[in-house]
């Protein structure tokens, strides 16, 4: 668990599509009323909640009350765990592709 005192794993947040759209919203936005968002889906306000509640348990959505909307934004920063992930990975397949393509050029 982070700083945040996350609940939920930034991995498992994201791993829904519908979670990644909010998340992209989100991203191009500064803040967003849950009306707003709600609109962005074909599903109701309560199941566009459920998907902002479990980025809110990862850390990566904020929310305050602004009389009686409720406005959310991103924190992106629980995705360096991931963006550090993949980029390790990508590491890893460059340095195999670099490889590949040198065996490649001694068979020729």
């Amino acid at each position: 668990m982070s700083e945040n005192n996350q609940i939920r794993d930034a991995f498992d947040a994201i791993a829904d599509p519908t979670r990644r759209r909010l998340i992209r919203l989100l991203a191009e936005a500064e803040e967003i009323p849950l009306h707003e968002l709600t609109a962005q889906f074909q599903m109701g306000r309560t199941a566009v909640s459920k998907h902002l509640t479990i980025l809110k348990e990862a850390g990566l959505v904020l929310d305050r009350k602004v009389g009686r909307e409720t406005r959310f934004r991103l924190n992106a920063s629980p995705l360096r765990e991931i963006q550090d992930w993949v980029a390790f990975y990508s590491k890893f397949w460059s340095t195999n592709m670099l490889r590949l393509n040198q065996l490649l050029e001694e068979e020729e």
